[in-house]
């Protein structure tokens, strides 16, 4: 696995909807199990293909691991991975969302040192195509719910800073301008 580089905003590609895939092969496998290896790295715990500059609707999500640093392995960096349970989403689509919304302070690995509140759904039904191309619908809450609304999101061409007032995204992105 190989770590990807992030595309950074404002470029342009985010705002572009990412393209349906239509068949799930060892390649397109390869292409998650990098996405996988780059969120860790960069210490996120979800990540859109668009993100990485791949138009098509797949993102990876892992909000339980745990990173252990470690002397003597040059190789990997001095970080370790453990406790990690990646999850793989093709086509995913909410089909159900609760009434019920909750703020959540969200950051986005498209928008390094960014952070702001977000209000979503507390609860959302998505439906999508896992790792193998199985065909999955599952409820999800909490910071799973919040993670699979922000990187579907991504692959609408939307990112979190849509979701907050225009003086908060101003500020945001003159950091960012300034910062490249």
């Amino acid at each position: 696995m190989k770590t990807l580089p992030l595309i950074i905003a404002p470029d342009p590609l985010l705002r572009k909807v990412s393209k349906i895939v239509d068949k799930i092969d060892d390649e397109l496998r390869e292409l998650m199990k990098d996405m996988v290896s780059t969120m860790y790295a960069e210490s996120g715990v979800g990540l859109a293909a668009v993100q990485v500059g791949v138009l098509k609707r797949i993102l990876v999500i892992d909000v339980d691991y745990k990173i252990e640093d470690h002397e003597g392995y040059e190789h990997c960096g001095h970080v370790h991975v453990i406790s990690s349970n990646p999850r793989y989403f093709v086509n995913p689509e909410i089909i159900w969302s609760s009434e019920e919304c909750v703020p959540y302070n969200e950051g986005c690995l498209s928008f390094p040192g960014a952070r702001s509140e977000v209000i979503r759904p507390n609860k959302v039904k998505v439906k999508y195509l896992d790792f193998m191309g199985l065909e999955k619908t599952e409820t999800m809450s909490g910071l799973l719910a919040t993670c699979i609304q922000h990187e579907i999101d991504h692959l609408n061409g939307i990112t979190f800073v849509d979701r907050i007032s225009k003086i908060k995204r101003e500020m945001i992105l003159k950091k960012i301008r300034k910062k490249r």
